[in-house]
């Protein structure tokens, strides 16, 4: 379905590429809207700043949240989710390079629905997309739906 809509947070340019380059090439042609910083990110989710007057038909099915982001950090960004009535069963799929056990502890008790590492590489980072994509985009049924 190419209605549903990513929001990728991500302010490293290449790990941007490589998400839509998995997702070309696993035929995952949901639309992507990229936040380059935690800041953005919120922005983005609560309709506000230079997302303001943003269409409610323009919320994402799914957010894939870095954790090491400017401004405010994946976590933080995590809990403002969780905390706002309009977004706290959105589901966010944590996406980043760390492996850090306090990392994943703090994003599964802040509310993070899934934790993935980047893969280094490309062929892996494919199929993690892939396996993704399948999940929260054929199978996961959200309260909305």
């Amino acid at each position: 379905m190419t209605d549903r809509v990513v929001l990728l947070v991500e302010d490293n340019r290449d790990d941007e590429e490589l998400t839509r380059l998995a997702f070309t090439e696993n035929h995952i042609v949901n639309k992507v809207v990229v936040a380059r910083d935690g800041a953005e990110a919120l922005d983005y989710l609560f309709a506000r700043g230079a997302h303001a007057g943003r269409r409610p038909d323009q919320d994402p099915e799914v957010v894939l949240l870095d954790l090491n982001l400017p401004k405010l950090s994946g976590l933080d960004v995590l809990k403002a989710i969780r905390a706002a009535p309009s977004t706290a069963l959105l589901p966010v799929v944590v996406l980043t390079s760390s492996k850090e056990q306090e990392d994943i502890m703090r994003s599964y008790q802040l509310g993070a629905n899934a934790y993935v590492r980047k893969p280094v590489d490309f062929g892996e980072f494919a199929d993690a997309v892939k396996q993704l994509g399948l999940f929260w985009f054929l199978l996961n049924r959200t309260p909305a739906q």
